[in-house]
Formats: C-alpha cells, structure tokens, sequence
C-alpha cells in the first residue's frame, strides 16, 4: 500500500477512534500550542506596584493568545540608557526612561521607530510627543508630562501677590524668619535664570556638544545682569540654596516657606503644611532693571520598546498597554505623576491636583532638556560660588566667559 493511501487510511482509523472515545477525552493542546511570551520590564523601585499591577491587567487582556512571562525589574530611569547600551541583547524587552536619553538610544539602534505612530501621537500633549521624536520619527510612547519644577509656597505665610515674584517671596520669608530655598548646585535647576532672557544654551548638530551664550556683553540682558541678580538672592536673608533632600526637612520642620522643586515632594508637602500647601508657576526676578519670567527645564518619561527583544510586537503591545489611558490615570492615582495622556491631562482629578496644575502653568515658560554632558558641571560650579556671594571677589565676567567656554568645550 502506497504511502499516502496508508496514511488516508489512518487518519480515518484515528478520526474513528477519537469520535468513539467522546468530546471529553480530546487531547488538550492548546496551552501547549500558545507561543511562549517571556518579556522584561524596567521601570523605578517606587513604580513596583503599579508597574506589576499593569502586567497583570495586560496578562488577563491578552489571556489566551500567548503563554505570558512577564516580569519586573527595578532599573533607575536616569542611568536606564548607560545600562541598557551596555548590552542591548541582554537589557529589558520594554523600558521606562527621562526623555533626555533618546537621542543617543536611537542613534545606538536601541530604538526603532514606532509602527502606529500617528495613533500614539494624537492621544498625547504635543510637548510630549516632540520629546519622543528624533528627526520627526516617534521612537518611543509618552508616559509622563512632569519631569520639570515648578514653586511650593506656604499660604500662611505668604500671599497671592507676593507669590508673583520672588522679590515678594524672599520678603516674606526674611519678615518671618524662614526660608525660601532652590538648589543651586543643580545646573537643572539654575536654568531658570538664563532661561527666558535672550541667553543661549544647547545641542549642536552633532548631538554631542553644546553652545552657550550665557556670558554675552550685549542685548537686553548680559550674562552679568544674571550674575548680579543671582548674588543680591543669594545676600538676602531669606534665601538658603538648599538641595532637595534639605527644603523637604525645612518644609516639615517649619523653616522652610517656600522652593523650588518638583511633582515628586507634592504628597510630602501636602502632608507638612495641610490646607496650606500652595503651588504656583515659578516667579519673576529682578534682572537687568526688570522682572523676568523665571524658566525651567521640561522634561517626560517615556516608555521604550529594545529593538533586541525576541518579541517585538508583544514587546509593543506592553508598552501601549503601559501608556495607553486607563494606566495613566491609574498612575496618576497611585504615584501622583502628571500624565502625557491628553485626556487625562484634561480631566478633573488632574486640574484639581495643585501640584500638577502648577507645573502645567509653568510649561508655558519652560523648555525641553536638550543638552550635552559638559553643561552640568562648569553651571553648577558657577552657580555655587555665585550662592556663595563671590567670597574671593573674582570678576564675574571672567567667571561667565570660563563657565560658557567649558559648557561649550569639544
């Protein structure tokens, strides 16, 4: 007997068989038969719960089409683009990152452009979508808009008006014997005040290097407008450039008025100073013989997908998961974070949220973190002796000419 009519003829002995034995002795394949799915989520420590409670969701979604092992991971967001570009083969499938870090991680191949980036692009606030994109192509899905800094104040002690300026800050805080503080030895934060007076920092074209302007001796405002104004702050008794860990213990211990900090200290705060608790867009300060609109860094998260990982479309389907409205609404009730999500932005638990509201108030004065690695250093050296008062007296245009020539160095 040939062998194709020899297997007809088992097929139907076996077909026979089957109907024989009944429905309930069929042989049960399927949860064999489903592609095994293992996947690697990096995100912060404090996102643990969320982050493991979004898995499952995404699991109890998708149940049945593949056998799911997904598992989370704790990788710092900040160093997220040094580790994974130590080995792309051996980092996480789906990854949370500052948006800072995607130009390098789509030049080292990290990244691919996203397929349904059009979808992605309209359910998200434009400043957050410019943020994932490398020469107009989205490399990654917006999760956050509240990587920036914005003003706590304490409304016992200071008013609508005086919150205005920080003329009117430093005032009251001197007037009660308490402090307002801001880090200066955070070049992130001293931004602020170069930020919006014709000033220039940033990215040359080779997205490696940067150019500065910030020791200018002419237009409007020159470099040692900002220098001097930033020593009469620094002279005034209600001033302490603090670092974050230190405005919060001044918060709870009564010293501390009013700072400079982020959405991340809002539940901190709320909890110090109760019905007190004020947030507001930063302030304008004296410079140059006028007040200036104090600026700021902006930043987002965003969720990347490995170009490495074996399953690339379950890889991306996590992360849309990840991002997608429901979770950022979810993570905004459990973390507090501003979300990228237009609809959620616009929601009434978001405009109700001080915090959140004063950081989407000062995006209006803010810019995209776009610099390379020389800037933090020379700014931050500036900046400290500047909080210092200048104690060795060393001419300030010097001081702005060696800060801009290091900021901008090959």
């Amino acid at each position: 007997m040939g062998k194709r009519i020899w297997g007809l003829f088992s097929g139907i002995l076996c077909a026979a068989a089957l109907m024989g034995c009944g429905a309930a002795e069929e042989p049960a394949l399927e949860d064999e038969e489903l592609q095994k799915v293992e996947l690697v989520v990096w995100g912060a420590e404090e996102d643990t719960e969320l982050m493991n409670q979004i898995i499952q969701s995404f699991q109890i979604n998708y149940q049945g089409q593949a056998d799911f092992q997904i598992s989370f991971a704790v990788q710092g967001e900040s160093q997220c683009k040094d580790v994974l570009l130590g080995g792309l083969e051996d980092g996480a499938d789906v990854f949370t990152f500052a948006d800072d870090q995607l130009n390098a991680l789509a030049a080292a191949g990290a990244l691919d452009p996203i397929g349904n980036a059009d979808e992605i692009m309209d359910r998200n606030l434009s400043s957050t979508v410019e943020a994932a994109m490398v020469n107009d192509r989205l490399y990654a899905y917006p999760l956050t808009a509240d990587n920036g800094y914005f003003l706590y104040y304490n409304k016992r002690y200071i008013t609508e008006e005086q919150v205005k300026t920080l003329d009117g800050i430093l005032e009251a805080a001197a007037a009660n014997d308490k402090l307002f503080t801001m880090d200066w030895s955070s070049a992130w934060y001293v931004y602020s005040f170069f930020g919006n007076t014709g000033l220039q920092v940033g990215l040359n074209d080779d997205g490696i290097t940067n150019y500065c302007t910030w020791n200018q001796t002419d237009g409007n405002i020159r470099g040692i407008d900002v220098a001097q104004a930033m020593l009469r702050i620094a002279e005034n008794p209600g001033f302490s450039s603090c670092t974050d860990e230190e405005f919060l213990n001044g918060v709870r211990d009564g010293s501390v008025i009013a700072g400079v900090s982020g959405v991340w200290n809002s539940v901190a705060v709320e909890e110090a100073w109760g019905e007190d608790a004020g947030a507001a867009k930063l302030p304008t300060y004296s410079c140059g013989g006028s007040q200036v609109q104090m600026a700021s860094f902006s930043g987002c998260k965003l969720i990347g997908v490995n170009a490495y990982s074996e399953h690339p479309e379950w890889a991306s389907r996590l992360a849309e998961w990840i991002t997608n409205e429901e979770n950022q609404r979810l993570r905004f009730e459990m973390r507090g974070q501003g979300p990228s999500n237009i609809a959620v932005a616009d929601s009434s638990e978001i405009r109700q949220s001080p915090a959140i509201a004063a950081l989407l108030e000062q995006s209006a004065f803010s810019q995209l973190q776009r610099v390379g690695g020389k800037f933090w250093d020379p700014v931050s050296k500036f900046a400290e002796n500047m909080a210092a008062g200048n104690p060795s007296g060393r001419n300030l245009q010097e001081q702005l000419d060696e800060m801009a020539e290091a900021v901008s160095a090959r």
